[in-house]
């Protein structure tokens, strides 16, 4: 049967994009379950599962190629975490000394800091465990940027945070747009027979890179200035100040709320002033977004594949914040005495829960897709 034109070349399911949000809410519900254990085995099953998601669901798309750069820059934290316990020397104390350096001495106002000395086995492994919470935390953040559209994203935001979240999506959209003009330029270069590594390739890589940073901020600057971005609808002042007022109480119960939630005496009053706090700010964002006149066209619809992307990281985030509190040992496992951590199997089980989206979700079109 012939194919109809503008459909798909593959027999792979197809659909309706997801909502941007709930892939960013997924990808920072995993990135908060990463930061409730130091335990490495848990923490690589993290990982797996959000390049699993985005090899399986990234587009192809300018802006869905970040990913590589977080991972170099989650493994360079790695290095440089490992680096400091090397020549820093660590809190933790060990008897499993690996390497002695030269100390240098330091004088008396530098006490608790040295440079050089005993290097052991528990300082580099609490160094390890410390840096891959953080290492998996970046990875899940440029999951969610590989595999949400910020345009898109950015259409979805209430009114009154608009304006915000246009600067938000151009810093953003800008690693990935200046990453993909390196390799541009890069391939241009090789295709030519000139270097493209070292000083001397950076430099003339850089200058085209530059003009067209310069370049896309001028035309971006037209195209925001020709859609009326910055002007705003006439309210009355009452409104304006029931705005103020709202937001600024919402965000100061916010605030309080959350500060009740830490503390054991404020364990009563904690949740009512933070759910009363949301709902001032909630409110006043609300009111806000009358000022803002815009329209949408065909916004994304949070459908039910969207609850059930959303729900799988936040089901993840929360049985592992549970697990954190019943078995401590496990989800943190000790460096003394240093001994192998082991994998605990309920909750490596609601790990693998962050795979829905994997299923749940249509496969990305083998057309290209542009950003709007």
């Amino acid at each position: 049967m012939p194919v109809p034109p503008g459909a798909p070349a593959t027999g792979r399911r197809t659909g309706t994009p997801l909502h941007p949000g709930a892939w960013w809410l997924w990808a920072l519900a995993l990135g908060t379950a990463a930061t409730r254990t130091t335990n490495p085995l848990l923490l690589g099953l993290l990982v797996t599962v959000s390049a699993y998601v985005v090899a399986t669901r990234r587009p192809d798309a300018p802006w869905a190629r970040s990913y590589g750069a977080f991972v170099k820059l989650a493994l360079a934290v790695l290095v440089v975490r490992l680096l400091f316990a090397v020549v820093l020397g660590s809190p933790i104390p060990g008897t499993h000394v690996l390497v002695e350096l030269p100390e240098v001495p330091l004088p008396g106002w530098a006490q608790g800091i040295r440079l050089g000395g005993r290097v052991t086995a528990e300082g580099l492994a609490f160094a390890l465990y410390d840096a891959l919470r953080l290492a998996a935390l970046l990875i899940c953040v440029g999951a969610a940027n590989a595999l949400a559209n910020p345009s898109r994203l950015l259409k979805s935001l209430p009114g009154a945070l608009y304006e915000m979240g246009v600067a938000v999506v151009v810093a953003l959209s800008f690693a990935p747009n200046l990453i993909a003009d390196v390799q541009r330029l890069r391939a241009a270069r090789r295709l030519r027979g000139r270097p493209d590594r070292g000083v001397r390739g950076l430099l003339q890589v850089g200058l085209p890179v530059l003009e067209g940073a310069l370049e896309r901020s001028v035309a971006l600057a037209a195209a925001m200035d020709a859609r009326g971005y910055g002007r705003t609808a006439e309210v009355p002042a009452r409104v304006r100040r029931t705005t103020a007022a709202l937001t600024l109480g919402g965000l100061l119960g916010v605030c309080a709320g959350t500060y009740g939630l830490l503390t054991a005496a404020g364990g009563t009053y904690g949740l009512p002033v933070l759910l009363a706090g949301l709902a001032a700010a909630l409110a006043g964002l609300w009111l806000g977004g009358r000022r803002t006149v815009r329209t949408r066209y065909r916004p994304d619809r949070w459908d039910a594949r969207a609850w059930l992307v959303a729900g799988s990281g936040a089901a993840v985030a929360a049985l592992l914040t549970v697990a954190a509190t019943r078995d401590p040992a496990a989800l943190r496992p000790g460096v003394v005495p240093l001994v192998a951590p082991m994998l605990p199997l309920w909750p490596a089980a609601a790990v693998l829960i962050g795979l829905l989206p994997a299923f749940v979700t249509p496969a990305p079109d083998d057309r290209r897709e542009e950003p709007s």
